[in-house]
């Protein structure tokens, strides 16, 4: 089931018409399960009982890491011996860890299962086996990726004192809830079991947004992504006969592309939550507008970001041992974030390449706390204006080991950045018969996005200005329409359905 058909209007009415309508918690919990349920089983049913056991188990887990600090707290022989009861204290803490460490250990191993075991096998052994572990690969749960991450931050949570939840059925809820299920954002818990426990009907307000949400990531999947795809498949995908300027078009094509099919996805997703009385946390805030690679890490994909500062960073020490240590601790988070998003070493390379971009920001801060003409410069104007063009030049090019990460392709990429001719046919067959627009023409385009991308950063962020909620209702309509007319025919799959 596509977020933009038909079919998911159809469903999402359905099941908001059922869940409103009942009046006890319990059962529109068991109404959004099932329908969640439903939504996963429309893409793959096969993985019902898979996603559904994981559930069960860090649910079991929570619990028994939920339990009290010290399991015989209100024994009198504690009370009266208390190095007896510090023992049992410490005994007890070393279950909880270990505990943990199974949690962990299960949801890991299951990512690893799918993930990287597989294409990390067929790298190093080419056998007949491969085409296996292959098609073992292309049938991976969708949506494996955020799943194990917010069962881990969950039993985290849990082992760092936060409650337990003690109900399966809320639980499941949360873990399953098909607006986020399959590509997030990532979701804590206790925020999600927090609005369950305290659903209000949404307010005109309230209901206008959810809305308008879902029909502005209906256009920024349906129109302008999409149709950015099928120039960056045909160009990334002849790579030897697209010449240099071809190759930049296409990068940023796909800088643009990924931005929007994603921050799309997460408007829909938001917009689904709202009308259940629901609000789900933002995952993108002008990414494109960040002026350091520490300010883009806050702005792109804001989920991921918080989960690997909160999970990884912090544990690791953060910024609190010293600036070599933090600049180590920084690209170790990099290269998981990497690792994350798939087993092929071009992701690895694009996580590092931002830690050290990170790392390089990290110096320079320091040094500008030495030098006052330096910390001066990157607050005038024309200090930020660098700032902004050397940090989105550095995130586009790493797009690159991003849509390719296959070495080669990446390489070949690099090798024909400039002064590489084009093929005559290849503008023939991309720009005349595929596309019917120019190489030019699609630089415009490029810019035209730039331009209303702008223009929302700068009515939002600086002016605080937003259209109120009669006339975010009358823009839905036009939009979807617009969709319907404009959208290319056989939409693309999201991006990030892949991680």
């Amino acid at each position: 089931m596509n977020f933009i058909s038909i079919l998911y209007g159809i469903f999402l009415l359905s099941v908001l018409l059922i869940y409103w309508l009942i009046a006890q918690q319990k059962l529109r919990m068991w109404t959004l399960l099932i329908a969640s349920i439903g939504f996963y089983a429309s893409l793959q049913i096969y993985y019902i009982p898979l996603l559904l056991t994981l559930t069960y188990c860090n649910f079991r887990i929570g619990i028994a890491l939920g339990k009290h600090n010290s399991p015989n707290q209100n024994s009198l022989e504690l009370r009266s011996f208390d190095e007896e009861s510090q023992l049992s204290q410490a005994d007890w803490n070393s279950q909880r860890l270990k505990l943990l460490w199974l949690g962990v250990s299960i949801n890991v191993l299951l990512l690893l299962g799918f993930k990287y075991i597989p294409p990390l096998y067929n790298f190093t052994y080419h056998t007949s086996i491969s085409s296996v572990f292959d098609s073992f690969k292309l049938i991976a749960p969708l949506g494996i990726s955020f799943f194990t991450f917010e069962c881990i931050s969950y039993l985290v949570d849990v082992y760092r004192g936060a409650p337990a939840s003690n109900q399966f059925i809320q639980f499941a809820s949360y873990k399953l809830f098909f607006a986020k299920l399959i590509s997030g954002p990532i979701t804590r818990f206790h925020n999600l079991t927090h609005q369950f426990n305290h659903l209000r009907f949404p307010t005109p307000n309230l209901f206008a947004e959810g809305i308008w949400l879902i029909a502005q990531g209906t256009v920024k999947k349906g129109i302008l992504a999409d149709h950015l795809g099928i120039y960056v498949d045909l160009c990334f995908g002849n790579l030897q006969r697209a010449g240099s300027t071809d190759l930049w078009l296409a990068i940023f094509a796909y800088g643009f592309q990924l931005y929007l099919d994603f921050s799309g996805y997460v408007d829909i997703a938001r917009g689904t939550a709202l009308l259940f009385g629901l609000v789900l946390p933002e995952n993108f805030d002008f990414p494109y507008f960040s002026t350091s690679i520490a300010d883009f890490w806050r702005r792109w994909h804001i989920t991921l970001g918080d989960w690997l500062r909160n999970y990884i960073y912090f544990p690791l020490g953060g910024s609190r041992q010293g600036l070599i240590r933090t600049c180590f601790n920084l690209m170790i988070v990099m290269v998981i974030a990497g690792i994350w998003h798939g087993a092929a070493l071009g992701f690895v390379i694009w996580g590092a390449f931002h830690g050290l971009a990170l790392v390089i920001h990290r110096l320079t801060n320091a040094l500008s706390d030495r030098f006052e003409e330096l910390e001066h410069f990157w607050h005038n104007p024309f200090g930020k204006l660098v700032a902004w063009l050397f940090t989105q030049l550095m995130v586009f090019i790493s797009w690159i080991w991003f849509r390719l990460p296959n070495l080669q392709d990446s390489s070949s990429v690099f090798k024909h950045l400039w002064g590489y001719p084009a093929d005559a046919q290849f503008a023939q067959k991309v720009y005349v018969e595929a596309l019917n627009i120019s190489q030019y023409q699609l630089a415009i385009l490029l810019g035209v996005i730039a331009t209303c991308m702008t223009l929302a950063y700068f009515f939002h962020r600086q002016l605080k200005l937003q259209f109120n909620w009669p006339v975010k209702l009358l823009f839905v309509l036009p939009c979807f329409y617009a969709v319907w007319i404009l959208a290319p025919e056989g939409s693309l799959p999201y991006i990030y359905f892949d991680f």
